[in-house]
């Protein structure tokens, strides 16, 4: 493929989920999110369709893993589909096979089994992942560099450094930095995650990401920038925003723990 593999985990499980997460970079896949329910599953895959769903099976909250494919085949959101789970029980497995699986992995897995598991489903399943029709709706509206207060331009006009506007139709929405919590990549366009709203933009992360005061804004993964007054808690590898759970490199870490003002 000329695009990365996108690959969407939910598993509720924080510490197993960014250990698979850290097993598909090493494969060179794009870890597009990981949610521990089934109903944020089906929401980002509403919005930006992975091209491999990796699932498990038993999920707290309404949608466990089959329910949750189930919900997104009824929507017609096709997405190639990997059970990865504990539950390898026969009864289980016939439940499952229901949804058309592309495999049925039991933990604890074999990294070159699903790395294996992940290949054949893209080779069989011959669009991976749906395709946009045209280009995203919002698109970002913003050219210089937002940072601490710049002088006035010479014809006397104020740069608002504290927002950026972001072209919904035939609309220009405020968005405050304050409210964006982070943004994730996907392929060639990134998706602010906001207070109260969400916007797909037709540009690279980094571009963006360059937009934005790195005093407030860390890119902490190749596929993350987030608002460093946003995060929650610290984790090994991780970090958390809300409920979110994102993955931090290896590379950043250091300079994320110095950013968050940690006490030693």
């Amino acid at each position: 493929m000329s695009q990365p593999v996108t690959v969407l985990i939910v598993e509720d499980e924080i510490i197993i989920a960014n250990k698979i997460g850290h097993h598909l970079e090493e494969f060179g896949y794009v870890v597009a999110g990981i949610q521990a329910r089934g109903e944020a599953a089906v929401r980002h895959c509403r919005k930006e369709p992975p091209d491999i769903l990796l699932l498990d099976i038993n999920l707290k909250g309404d949608l466990n893993g089959i329910e949750t494919a189930r919900t997104l085949e009824k929507e017609g959101i096709r997405i190639p589909t990997i059970y990865l789970t504990a539950n390898t029980d026969q009864a289980t497995f016939e439940r499952a096979k229901g949804t058309r699986p592309h495999a049925f992995l039991g933990k604890p897995y074999d990294q070159t089994e699903l790395h294996r598991a992940i290949s054949l489903a893209l080779q069989s399943h011959h669009a991976p992942g749906p395709v946009a029709s045209g280009a995203p709706e919002h698109e970002v509206l913003q050219s210089k560099k937002v940072g601490p207060p710049q002088p006035p331009p010479p014809d006397g006009s104020q740069l608002l450094s504290d927002r950026i506007f972001v072209r919904h139709k035939n609309h220009l929405v405020k968005v405050f930095l304050k409210d964006i919590h982070y943004i994730s990549a996907e392929r060639s366009y990134c998706h602010i995650h906001a207070e109260e709203a969400e916007y797909l933009l037709s540009m690279p992360l980094g571009k963006l990401a360059d937009q934005l005061p790195s005093s407030d804004f860390l890119r902490v993964h190749r596929s993350y920038v987030v608002n460093l007054r946003q995060v929650d808690m610290v984790a090994d590898d991780h970090l958390v925003i809300g409920k979110t759970a994102i993955i931090v490199g290896r590379d950043q870490r250091a300079e994320l723990l110095r950013r968050v003002n940690m006490v030693r």
